[in-house]
């Protein structure tokens, strides 16, 4: 695996796990009781997104090592992704 596909699946891993993160422990500014005057009430008040960076950049890591590994040593190829092939009409 070159160095720029391992960039691509980490960013991909990334941006997949700070989707997922986003929502934890956010409190909205109607729930936190101090609603900013031109903001909807739904908008949240402290999202804490350096902590929320931290804790997406840690579990991303943790998902993406295996996942190169894998890519490496074989067990993820391209034709274990081709569905056509798998279940395609000469199947």
């Amino acid at each position: 695996m070159a160095i720029t596909s391992a960039i691509v699946v980490f960013a991909v891993i990334w941006f997949l796990t700070l989707f997922c993160v986003l929502p934890f422990g956010t409190r909205s500014q109607s729930e936190a009781g101090d609603v900013a005057h031109g903001t909807p009430r739904s908008a949240p008040s402290n999202p804490r997104m350096k902590r929320k960076f931290a804790i997406t950049t840690m579990i991303a890591v943790v998902i993406w090592v295996p996942m190169c590994l894998a890519i490496i040593y074989g067990y993820i190829n391209a034709d274990s992704m081709n569905l056509y092939k798998r279940f395609g009409p000469d199947s």
